[in-house]
């Protein structure tokens, strides 16, 4: 019995497709967002989804970089280095670019960027592009602001909860999470203290081994996707993306010294 089961999964994986999604938020707010999504895929494209969710954006990163999803949601610096590693190919992306945010408390007493030198800063992870890469990179260019203090607490959602209970002053994210942030007694004691500048958002990407008709079929899906689910991700609308796009991406992290060009 146990082998059948065995084989049975074993045939049931080789005929779906794998979706990974960066971790933005925790598992089950994922879930929640994109069960409906992966319902929405399957019944429109013919073809059986499988969602694999990690708890950290690092696992995530781990599991993209050895080619582990067939289609994936990532951010901009996961797609120039897993374009690099395996040869993913941006495919979609929202139509508005991403940009990256820093929260204070209301009652910190910081009222400008400037304020921020010396102070404990929270980021969701070391690679996530907008929410740290971003931030730190320009505090540092345009403010001299060399961020010294700071702890990785895995999800954008962790960050805004972390600010809120004083475990850091500063917190990097993204106005899209930020936006989507359901805590609404956590969230009103944050206000957003700084704004980037807009960069390509996130891309979904396709795994070259992909057949051509299942990428124009999955493009075509994402495409007309309904406005109740793009409400889920808090997306107005979906474009075409390539692969050049992402050039300034690569250009930043080589300023940055990442290693992602």
């Amino acid at each position: 019995m146990r082998y059948l089961l065995a084989l049975c999964l074993l045939v049931l994986d080789l005929y779906s497709i794998t979706l990974g999604v960066v971790p933005q938020q925790s598992p089950l707010k994922l879930m929640k967002v994109w069960i409906p999504i992966v319902n929405y895929l399957q019944k429109t494209t013919g073809e059986e989804v499988d969602l694999k969710l990690q708890r950290s954006i690092s696992s995530f990163e781990k599991k993209l970089y050895n080619g582990a999803y067939d289609i994936a949601y990532m951010n901009p610096y996961h797609y120039i280095v897993a374009h690099k590693k395996y040869g993913y190919i941006a495919a979609v992306r929202a139509k508005k670019d991403i940009i990256g945010i820093l929260v204070a408390n209301k009652k910190s007493g910081i009222t400008d960027i400037s304020m921020t030198k010396g102070k404990t800063f929270l980021f969701p992870s070391p690679n996530a592009f907008a929410a740290t890469l971003l931030t730190k990179y320009e505090l540092l260019s345009d403010y001299g602001i060399d961020i010294e203090h700071f702890l990785y607490v895995n999800s954008h959602d962790s960050v805004y909860k972390g600010v809120a209970r004083g475990i850091g002053d500063v917190g990097g994210g993204i106005e899209r999470t930020f936006d989507n942030f359901r805590d609404e007694k956590t969230k009103d004691s944050l206000f957003i203290l700084y704004r980037t500048k807009p960069y390509p958002s996130h891309p979904i990407a396709y795994k070259p081994s992909l057949s051509s008709a299942i990428k124009i079929k999955f493009t075509k899906a994402f495409l007309n996707m309904p406005k109740n689910l793009l409400d889920l991700l808090s997306i107005k609308k979906i474009i075409t993306t390539q692969d050049k796009e992402y050039d300034i991406v690569r250009n930043l992290s080589k300023k940055l010294r990442l290693g992602g060009k």
